[in-house]
């Protein structure tokens, strides 16, 4: 490492989105700030050669260990059950399903369509959840926000409880959730983006302001629905309000997984311009990012990715939050980096999290918002004990 990288401080070494700042004594009165690390040097940092080891580690060796952990993760979510199957039966099953020729047997109906769509729909649902947080982090530069904090799961639980409780779209069968929950997260998009826009664009303090505000009403409406709506089905409501893969389907892949997709090839052609958003929307800008145009897209596609992912799965917590803080210590903050690889560990958090939610209480099953909270809130205080000043400390 060169001997200018051994003079420079955490802040700049470790600056992460969300993170940070140049230097925390600036925040203290009558203390002139130090010179604040060049955006150049944060952007193409994570890719030298003289980096940390995190930073060194080939990307394709990266993403081989993060895929094959994905898919052991996923064959033991197939086949741990109620009814145990062996890696074996479980990929003979996935191979014939996938050549057309589905097995009309009780281990192939249970792989091919039971187990196995929910597993895929919890991968995809982490993937974007993860991709969404990791976002979010840059577009409000605060390491300890996550997609909901815009307000977009207080939005679609919204939808989902009118449909749940009320009937609302009840023409729609299976789609009914599914369509309430993304009208309720577009609605509460829509607000907040209208409540937030300034002359300037988007600032990223009333962006928060404005999510955890509306986030709060849409809160109070869905109390007020499940209060005057059907005491029967109440239970269904907080039920997929802590978030469930239980009524999993082919049918409702398609969507979450398109709209994954379409987001990552957008964020992966941003990921330059999300390095320099990190560091502040002035060096950003120096360096020709269009800040204005940035920032609306990001809640565009975060939202919508959120959106789509509560519509399927109901509120999954701390996904979103704490994941994306533990890819960047597995690979470094360049976004180049941390998308492609949040996308695979992100899946297999979340299909761990969905096994554990099935297995604990066998025969019954737990909410998985319970389990990631349990996961996910220590992580968090590690990371917060860890790296202090990535968290407003200024000692």
């Amino acid at each position: 490492m060169r001997q200018d990288d051994d003079r420079a401080g955490p802040a700049e070494l470790d600056a992460r989105p969300g993170g940070a700042v140049a230097d925390p004594a600036a925040a203290e009165p009558g203390r002139a700030a130090a010179p604040g690390p060049s955006p150049r040097r944060f952007i193409f940092w994570a890719s030298r050669p003289e980096g940390r080891w995190r930073d060194r580690a080939p990307l394709a060796l990266v993403l081989g260990v993060c895929a094959v952990l994905l898919v052991v993760v996923m064959t033991l979510g197939v086949g741990i059950g109620s009814v145990p199957l062996s890696p074996a039966v479980v990929w003979h099953v996935v191979a014939g399903g996938l050549a057309g020729h589905p097995e009309n047997t009780v281990a192939g109906i249970i792989v091919w369509q039971i187990r196995l769509p929910r597993v895929l729909l919890a991968a995809v649902v982490g993937a974007a959840l993860t991709t969404a947080g990791a976002v979010v982090q840059v577009l409000v530069r605060n390491a300890l926000a996550d997609p909901f904090l815009l307000g977009v799961s207080s939005g679609a639980s919204v939808g989902a409880t009118a449909v749940l409780l009320l009937g609302v779209f009840a023409s729609l069968g299976v789609w009914a959730i599914s369509a309430g929950s993304i009208l309720g997260a577009l609605a509460a998009m829509a607000a907040v983006f209208a409540v937030s826009r300034g002359g300037r664009g988007l600032a990223p303090t009333q962006l928060i302001l404005c999510g955890v505000v509306l986030s709060a009403l849409f809160e109070s409406v869905t109390s007020f629905l499940i209060f005057r709506g059907n005491p029967q089905a109440t239970q269904s409501v907080l039920f997929w309000l802590l978030g469930s893969f239980g009524l999993a389907s082919w049918n409702q892949l398609p969507i979450p997984a398109l709209a994954l997709a379409a987001a990552m090839v957008y964020l992966l052609a941003q990921a330059r311009a999300l390095n320099a958003l990190a560091m502040g929307a002035e060096p950003a800008a120096s360096l020709g990012v269009d800040v204005r145009r940035l920032r609306r897209n990001l809640f565009l596609v975060t939202s919508l990715m959120a959106g789509v992912a509560v519509a399927v799965s109901g509120v999954i917590g701390f996904v979103g939050l704490v994941v994306p803080h533990i890819v960047r210590l597995m690979v470094g903050s360049d976004h180049r980096r941390v998308l492609p690889t949040g996308v695979l560990f992100g899946a297999s958090f979340m299909v761990l999290g969905d096994l554990l939610a099935r297995t604990i209480v066998a025969p019954q099953e737990m909410p998985i918002g319970v389990i990631t909270a349990f996961i996910g809130a220590p992580t968090l205080i590690v990371l917060i004990r860890r790296r202090p000043y990535l968290y407003g400390a200024t000692q």
